[in-house]
């Protein structure tokens, strides 16, 4: 079994000479022959460098890792019942599957409900998330779902004042929050502001909640694409000054002479902008959750990425003891933006794996009484089967499913389709089901009677491309739930799940589908 590509993928935009006959080890083609111009990784390293490190082209693509991972979530499958009902009557005219309750409540006093159990994790400064903004927020807030403000808006933002290191205005940020804020509806869902060691310093999330109203924070340690901070690539010589005079780590140089020329000549086009690491210390993390209380935060989240298990201990521990709201872990291989394509592909603990550590060690805290704070998963959930195995892969501690991949295309898709409408270019593809927003979107009758004409006209596309996407998901997780006789979320357990392969029941402590039920099944005979 091929587990990695190694050097060729479309995420590079490289491919090997001899596809069908790959050394396994290194990738390299099996006959490697002078005078070939170098499309596989090398080679395309021998001329471009660094630049090959990253998924290209920078700024309209979303990736995540080509590894097969020895177990994930396809090596499980739901167990269904033909038997009772669990959270509502058990009668056949009420146990339907549009009755199921897919609404969540967390965070102290239960204080945040969204109205489906699904959050987008962090979607930061990258081009990608900046340009679908405007899809992600409507479509969240129309839903009533959870969606986090990444790290270096503030600080990407060119508009952005700062005054002795402190932002003291925006544009960017104020525009993300007051999008999704004017569109959601009846209190459900949450916009959040996240915060790296930049935003700290810049103290944008004090500012996010002194100026702006916001009532819910995150910390961010890291995420499972990547083991380092952030990364942008910035196509602007005088915007890439100005990150570097605000502190981030800019490549190379912007303000050398000798760059700057080569620059000029186009012997490179974009400069790399990085956020630094973060040093996490248990005192460090104490005195910035009471700096954010104290600032006025309601709700404090903490996400942390693949790192190794003691790492994962360490955040659970810590937002126990500091009573956060919300802990997201984010497993290996995961990805919106940029990240390091060798690195997304070959570190950290994958989901699964990652996954199942929580819920023991989740397991571990409840049984000496402490608190255990609302989970989230994170990692490659894109459908409605992967979101009920991975709330019940973590039961009873997981409360939301962490995705950005999903919705970023369902927003590019809705965005896409609404350029070719007014010009009456639609695809031919799309355009058996019609030519206006009235016939494409399946979703849209039902907004345009909820919102009313002026307001559904004014609706983007990439909105109702993801809460259309979102109504799919609705639908898909209300039937595998009734086909389960979970007619509630709460109600989900671990049994709900059997594991394919004795690895998958090895690693995550889920029985094997041969041994589910056996000594109930025997006792029944």
């Amino acid at each position: 079994m091929v587990i990695s590509k190694v050097n060729a993928s479309a995420a590079t935009l490289t491919k090997n000479r001899t596809e069908g006959s790959v050394v396994p080890s290194s990738g390299m083609c099996v006959t490697c022959v002078d005078g070939c111009i170098g499309m596989c990784e090398i080679g395309k390293s021998a001329y471009r460098g660094h630049e090959v490190i990253y998924p290209q082209p920078f700024g309209v693509i979303t990736t995540a890792a080509e590894k097969r991972y020895p177990v994930d979530y396809s090596h499980f499958n739901i167990m269904g019942t033909c038997v009772g009902a669990h959270g509502i009557e058990a009668d056949s005219d009420k146990a339907i599957f549009p009755n199921v309750d897919l609404t969540v409540s967390f965070g102290r006093e239960n204080g945040i409900t969204f109205r489906r159990p699904w959050i987008i994790p962090g979607i930061g400064s990258t081009a990608i998330a900046k340009n679908n903004w405007e899809g992600l927020a409507i479509g969240s807030a129309l839903m009533g779902t959870g969606l986090t403000i990444g790290e270096n808006v503030v600080g990407m933002d060119p508009q952005s004042v700062i005054k002795d290191g402190r932002v003291i205005d925006t544009v960017d940020l104020k525009r993300r929050i007051e999008l999704y804020r004017r569109y959601q509806r009846d209190g459900y869902g949450a916009i959040v502001v996240q915060a790296n060691i930049e935003d700290t310093r810049l103290g944008a999330q004090e500012y996010a909640i002194e100026k702006l109203g916001v009532e819910c924070v995150e910390l961010k340690w890291g995420q499972g694409a990547k083991d380092i901070g952030g990364e942008v690539k910035i196509p602007d010589l005088e915007k890439a000054q100005m990150l570097a005079k605000r502190g981030y780590i800019v490549l190379p140089d912007p303000f050398d002479e000798d760059v700057i020329k080569a620059f000029e000549r186009g012997s490179f086009k974009e400069f790399e902008r990085h956020s630094r690491v973060g040093m996490v210390t248990e005192e460090s993390f104490a005195k910035r959750i009471e700096e954010l209380r104290s600032a006025g935060a309601k709700y404090i989240f903490l996400k942390t990425g693949a790192y190794r298990p003691v790492d994962l201990a360490r955040a659970i521990s810590f937002a126990s003891k500091y009573k956060l709201d919300l802990l997201t872990v984010d497993g290996a291989g995961g990805g919106t933006g940029m990240s390091p394509w060798r690195m997304m592909n070959e570190w950290g603990v994958p989901p699964v794996e990652l996954h199942s550590l929580l819920h023991q060690y989740a397991s571990h805290l409840a049984g000496k009484g402490a608190y255990v704070p609302a989970l989230a998963l994170a990692g490659g959930f894109a459908f409605e089967d992967q979101i009920f195995k991975g709330l019940a892969m973590g039961a009873p501690y997981v409360k939301l499913i962490g995705m950005a991949r999903g919705p970023i295309a369902a927003a590019m898709v809705g965005k896409t389709i609404g350029r070719t409408i007014d010009p009456m270019q639609v695809p031919v593809y799309i355009e058996r089901f019609g030519n206006t927003k009235d016939e494409i979107f399946v979703t849209a009758a039902d907004l345009r009677r909820e919102l009313g004409k002026d307001e559904f006209d004014k609706l983007p596309t990439g909105a109702i491309g993801l809460y259309t996407y979102y109504e799919r998901l609705t639908q898909g997780l209300r039937q595998i739930m009734a086909g389960s006789r979970k007619f509630s979320l709460e109600n989900i357990s671990r049994g709900d799940v059997a594991a394919l392969t004795p690895e998958a029941s090895r690693v995550s402590g889920i029985p094997h589908i041969m041994d589910m039920d056996k000594e109930e099944a025997f006792n029944l005979l």
